[in-house]
């Protein structure tokens, strides 16, 4: 064999911060995977005991394809729970088209449908035990939450306190799913879900949109939150 010519141009460097080919065209489905994997290593070891390599390695592609796509692990963590929130995030969508007497209903049947199949409830539960375990993981969690959720919920209530009202209807729906869920207390946990939506939907409805503690009792007009009047 002829030794390379000293004019014969090597191999091109490797940019830093990006993927090799080879790794960027990792196949068809490859985000979905890192985002699969991501969501199994935070609900199985915490989100500070994952790394990048480890979200990688369960992908079956390289830490750099992580990298290209998400950047750091705050923002995988941010990606996987966009995905796994996303008919969650919704929410506020819904409250803008339902009647004002139904949004209680409208919320709470979306929320814990969520729970039910395994599909949907497993990715939200790795994610809220991340959160739960991990303060910098609640920070991000929390953010996105207040965000792309509750602000944009309390929006549409009107009233000063609205944001509080919002926060405890959320309050009251995510208790009911880790009981029925993740504690598994009965009969919460056995209860089929319409009887659930049923006895709940009329608690979130007075949150949102019933008379606060500063109404005097015997109050013949209070005025609607969602309406303005």
């Amino acid at each position: 064999m002829t030794e390379r010519s000293s004019q014969e141009p090597g191999p091109a460097p490797r940019r830093r911060g990006r993927p090799a080919r080879r790794t960027a065209e990792a196949g068809p489905g490859a985000r979905e995977r890192i985002l699969a994997s991501a969501r199994g290593e935070f609900a199985e070891h915490g989100f500070d005991k994952v790394s990048v390599r480890a979200i990688a390695r369960g992908a079956g592609v390289d830490a750099a394809l992580v990298h290209h796509y998400f950047g750091t692990k705050e923002q995988v963590f941010v990606a996987a729970i966009e995905g796994a929130m996303a008919p969650v995030l919704s929410v506020p969508d819904l409250v803008g088209t339902a009647a004002p007497d139904a949004v209680g209903q409208v919320i709470t049947r979306r929320f814990l449908e969520v729970w039910e199949g395994p599909a949907t409830r497993e990715p939200v539960l790795a994610i809220v035990r991340s959160a739960v375990n991990n303060e910098r993981a609640a920070a991000v969690f929390r953010g996105l939450l207040t965000r792309s959720l509750l602000s944009r919920v309390a929006a549409r209530i009107q009233g000063p306190d609205a944001e509080l009202r919002v926060g405890l209807a959320a309050a009251q729906l995510v208790g009911a799913a880790l009981l029925r869920h993740v504690i598994r207390l009965e009969p919460v946990a056995s209860e089929p879900l319409e009887g659930v939506i049923a006895r709940l939907a009329p608690v979130v409805q007075h949150h949102l949109t019933g008379p606060g503690p500063q109404d005097e009792p015997g109050s013949v007009h209070h005025s609607d939150p969602l309406s303005g009047s």
